[in-house]
């Protein structure tokens, strides 16, 4: 078959995109399409720049050139990716931000902020702008986690009010309570003054543009979750729990919290954490503390969408503590099992994007 552009797009129509079921050219996701003599370039447009299945599109996409147009023809393949939004830009608390997602579990010293912190740099490597808040008001950890105690915070003018600069540590803006009190003594707060402060880690810090706004939150289901769902438009949330059974009953409640009728944010996805235990001297052997898959199987009663398990291995806990989370060594084993959920994570978003988006037209036709 002649190798012409139209004969090149009719055969990227036949290449699927999994997570919206419909092909690449009626998506619009086929861009800068050229053909010059056996030559053939474009750019795929992606939803997510952590998009798990940009190796298998490409691969789909030189089958069915070399398949329905030239066997021979010279493929080269370009990605840029577009991060959807359900937030509007008009919006008055942080237009600039695409895309909200809580960290939510509901008992404590599961490894929430553990996984906030590294799902937050894994994104931000892929080439998404991110964004990440210590709403943990109680016990904020990501000071420490970034090597940011201490640090002294800058402020600028925005139409004539102040407002506080985020820290940016290994691509990632952050914000933490921990930055305003003195990290050796508690905070001894009612919820009131709890949800106060919760609002102004937004209201009086410049987050400007961002792709994903991760916010770390307390355990449980109290004052500062509900003052979230009153003061922000969220993308969605996710769930962490170890498959221990106590804390997976309390997990169910953080669940039950994000899907009741009075703050109806979607549950995106669960993350078992500490899911086995492998000794660093034996990467091949796992052990089950605390229960197998009890996480996998809360999310296939509950309908959510299971993002994964992440082991316990010695070398998180440290990362933490030496202020550089596991993500950001690049040489750690243990980096792939954080870098599938964030990648699973960003689908899931873009899958609800899409479907909150057709839901609107719909409903305007209607």
């Amino acid at each position: 078959m002649l190798l012409s552009a139209e004969n090149v797009l009719d055969a990227l129509s036949k290449v699927i995109e999994p997570d919206f079921k419909k092909d690449l050219v009626s998506l619009g996701m086929i861009k800068d399409l050229q053909v010059n003599g056996r030559k053939v370039s474009f750019t795929i447009l992606l939803t997510t720049p952590a998009c798990p299945f940009k190796d298998s599109m490409e691969k789909a996409c030189i089958r069915s050139i070399h398949d329905h147009v030239d066997a021979d023809a010279e493929i080269e393949i370009k990605f840029e990716s577009k991060v959807t939004s359900r937030r509007q830009q008009d919006e008055p608390l942080l237009p600039g931000v695409k895309n909200i997602v809580a960290v939510a579990s509901g008992k404590g010293g599961v490894g929430k902020s553990t996984l906030a912190a590294n799902l937050a740099v894994s994104l931000a490597a892929s080439g998404a702008r991110v964004g990440l808040v210590d709403a943990d008001i109680y016990g904020p950890s990501v000071p420490m986690m970034f090597d940011a105690v201490d640090q002294e915070l800058t402020a600028t003018d925005v139409n004539g009010k102040t407002k506080v600069l985020p820290l940016e540590r290994y691509g990632v803006q952050i914000m933490s309570i921990g930055f305003f009190v003195d990290a050796s003594k508690a905070l001894i707060w009612r919820g009131p003054m709890a949800s106060a402060a919760f609002k102004q880690l937004f209201t009086d810090v410049q987050w400007g543009e961002l792709d994903y706004l991760l916010i770390d939150l307390p355990p449980g289901t109290g004052d500062i979750h509900l003052s979230m769902v009153q003061t922000l438009k969220l993308t969605g949330a996710i769930v962490v729990s170890t498959p221990q059974k106590v804390a997976l009953a309390d997990a169910r409640k953080a669940i039950a919290m994000f899907e009741n009728s009075n703050v109806k944010v979607k549950v995106l996805g669960m993350v078992e954490n500490m899911a086995w235990f492998t000794p660093e001297e034996l990467p091949d052997n796992r052990y089950y503390i605390f229960g197998r898959e009890g996480c996998k199987e809360l999310a296939q009663q509950e309908n959510i969408p299971f993002l994964g398990q992440i082991p316990l291995v010695q070398g998180v806990c440290q990362s933490g503590d030496q202020g550089k989370p596991i993500v950001a060594h690049h040489d750690s084993p243990v980096r792939i099992y954080f870098d599938q959920v964030a990648q699973l994570l960003a689908r899931e978003i873009s899958i609800e994007n899409a479907r909150s988006i057709q839901a609107e037209l719909s409903h305007v036709k209607q």
